[in-house]
């Protein structure tokens, strides 16, 4: 919204620092956190005062017992300050962030819905796993939809760039589509099985949203993107506003996430996250850097895919003490707060490994 300041810069020439994307960028960045922090004692009591608190989990370490009657739903913290950010400091009629608006809210919705199931109407399932999936298809089906009528950048529309290649495109032609549904998808769901420790996910996920907000600034300028080797998409330079208010909302969150957390962020916001992310990814036609900057995200997933196959092939032997892949490492005998550390820095390399694709061609 206070991009549009900017059309005034002829009458007040300092208003024309609205038109700059790092200025709106770091604007989102601190309005996003600060709310946070004003805004979460408040939430977490009003939580607390209806009673929306974890509550013992079927599946788990028994020393997560003890976490039973913290508030959840926290994640409508990070959902309230991203789109204030948002609505705030980012071009409202950019076509990228009316799909990752739309993204954030489908996915919301979902996540919200499955929470309300399990902590109001205490049913520990959630909602049905069929309705969960069936509100991911639609949301991808409709941003994989716009983009094929609108690709990002016509002369690469269904093709894959290699990272740390130059120049180097697959073309999946068809299957692009649907390979984009599954990046979505996939993306979502791995970021909702990584949401198991204090500040784990939200954590990881400011690691994978500066990555993408690097690569959605230089894909928006012709000049770098021209000089990087990577794919030129105009109008990807507003993403980097939209990942901005998503960095300071999970820093603010974080503030009351962190070990021993005060608040959990629940199904609410883990779901739209990961579909944000992977909306990202392919706006700025960075689709296979994605299991690069979001790696946690991949382990995780893969520990549960390797953990059920491996016991229906042995029938009932398990290749991990407990999975997701977190799980596991407490049950090793690692103090929750030394794995969630120890995940933020391989969180961390991934992204520094993941831009080094820049260079790396």
């Amino acid at each position: 919204m206070l991009y549009y300041l900017s059309l005034f810069k002829d009458d007040l020439s300092f208003l024309n620092i609205f038109n700059y994307i790092t200025f709106r960028t770091g604007g989102a960045i601190v309005t996003s956190f600060l709310l946070s922090l004003w805004l979460g004692p408040g939430l977490i009591a009003k939580l607390r005062s209806f009673k929306i608190q974890q509550i013992e989990r079927q599946y788990g370490p028994a020393s997560h017992l003890s976490k039973n009657g913290t508030p959840t739903m926290g994640g409508l913290l990070i959902l309230i300050t991203l789109l204030a950010g948002v609505l705030l400091w980012a071009r409202l009629d950019n076509a990228y962030i009316i799909l990752m608006l739309f993204t954030t809210l489908c996915l919301a919705f979902a996540g919200i819905l499955d929470d309300y199931t399990k902590l109001i109407k205490h049913n520990p399932e959630g909602i049905a796993s069929s309705v969960k999936l069936t509100i991911q298809i639609f949301t991808a089906v409709i941003v994989v939809g716009y983009l094929a009528l609108n690709p990002p950048n016509g002369e690469y529309a269904t093709s894959l760039i290699i990272p740390y290649m130059s120049k180097m495109f697959v073309n999946l032609s068809v299957f692009y589509f649907a390979f984009s549904m599954l990046v979505i998808v996939g993306a979502s769901n791995a970021t909702n099985l990584t949401d198991g420790l204090d500040g784990l996910a939200s954590g990881c996920m400011v690691f994978a949203a500066v990555t993408y907000a690097v690569f959605a600034y230089l894909a928006g300028n012709v000049n770098f993107a021209e000089y990087l080797k990577i794919i030129y998409v105009p109008g990807a330079g507003e993403i980097t506003v939209f990942l901005g208010a998503l960095i300071g909302a999970c820093l603010g969150f974080l503030w009351y996430n962190a070990y021993p957390a005060t608040v959990f962020m629940g199904d609410t916001s883990s779901l739209f996250l990961g579909g944000v992310l992977g909306t990202a990814a392919l706006c700025v036609k960075q689709e296979l850097l994605l299991p690069i900057a979001g790696g946690i995200f991949v382990l995780e997933t893969l520990s549960v895919m390797l953990q059920m196959g491996y016991f229906k092939l042995t029938h009932g032997k398990r290749l991990f003490k407990m999975a997701p892949l977190h799980h596991h490492f407490e049950l090793c005998g690692i103090p929750e707060s030394k794995v969630i550390v120890r995940f933020w820095i391989m969180g961390a390399m991934l992204m520094l490994l993941a831009m080094a694709s820049l260079k790396i061609r």
